[in-house]
């Protein structure tokens, strides 16, 4: 029951995430690269106080904020894409785009590591596949090329994220250093943004809550939720995403639920689901 609700919070984390992005992106004044700075930053202190005083040394940051440079780097190549991205694309289709990319990277990955998918499993990637295609298809309602591109690249990043949390063993040291390392770029991207766009408070305050509560608290929960998760498992929570921000984006924001978006999130959501079944069941065989 723990895990289930763990998992059940780092899932709203994320599609808060997506929702916080559009509101500020589509609805106020705040550039996309000083939003993705005040995110990080934000998330970095945040992060960085809990991890101080849950540390038994608190006066020793090094012994309180671990972390590593390959999930800083995941985290700083996902940030930004993914906050330009949400300028053209609604918080739906986005988390779409976002979520079967992880997943289609992860799949990936796991090939390049010695992986043998069965056919069953090639079908379900080929689904998918086929329903992305039909999702970003020329059409009036399709999202602009160069932000799924964007959100594939945030995607895939993201994925790297949390095959590398899989091995956490301290989620708050480690989020907390991941984020930690990125708050210079985080820095650096506040200035440029504000130079260009002055961001006003509506703006600021929703990249305040994306940063400290949606990604720092909801990144320590997931990089504490992963290790009793199989990678499967781990890949199926994710695809809730999709639904829960797509639901969020009509409530709160009013953006339209189109037949394309839904026919397109039943392809690859079922084509992803049926990939990973398969994969489990092989797996299993195996182990027997």
């Amino acid at each position: 029951m723990k895990v289930v609700i763990l998992v059940s919070v780092a899932m709203l984390a994320f599609a808060a995430n997506s929702i916080l992005a559009r509101l500020a992106l589509s609805e106020t004044d705040i550039d996309p690269l000083a939003y993705t700075g005040i995110r990080l930053v934000s998330g970095a202190v945040v992060l960085a106080a809990i991890a101080l005083f849950r540390s038994a040394r608190p006066k020793s940051m090094r012994s309180a904020i671990k972390g590593s440079w390959s999930g800083a780097i995941s985290l700083l190549l996902y940030a930004p894409t993914f906050s330009v991205a949400y300028v053209m694309v609604g918080a739906g289709p986005g988390a779409l785009i976002l979520f079967a990319s992880v997943q289609i990277g992860m799949l990936a990955w796991a090939i390049v590591k010695g992986d043998r998918p069965v056919a069953l499993e090639w079908l379900g990637m080929g689904v998918a596949f086929a329903a992305f295609v039909y999702l970003i298809s020329p059409g009036l309602v399709a999202p602009p090329l160069q932000g799924v591109l964007l959100m594939v690249v945030a995607g895939l990043a993201w994925g790297a994220y949390s095959l590398i949390g899989r091995e956490s063993s301290a989620p708050v040291a480690d989020t907390a250093g991941n984020f930690v390392r990125c708050a210079p770029a985080g820095i650096l991207l506040i200035v440029f943004g504000v130079v260009s766009l002055r961001p006003n408070a509506e703006g600021l305050a929703y990249a305040i809550a994306s940063g400290a509560l949606a990604s720092g608290l909801g990144y320590i929960v997931w990089y504490g939720v992963l290790p009793s998760l199989s990678r499967t498992q781990a890949a199926f929570v994710q695809l809730s995403v999709p639904a829960i921000a797509a639901a969020g984006g009509v409530a709160i924001i009013g953006e339209p639920l189109t037949a394309r978006l839904l026919i397109a999130t039943a392809g690859i959501l079922g084509g992803i689901a049926l990939a990973l079944l398969a994969a489990e069941r092989r797996r299993r065989g195996a182990a027997a």
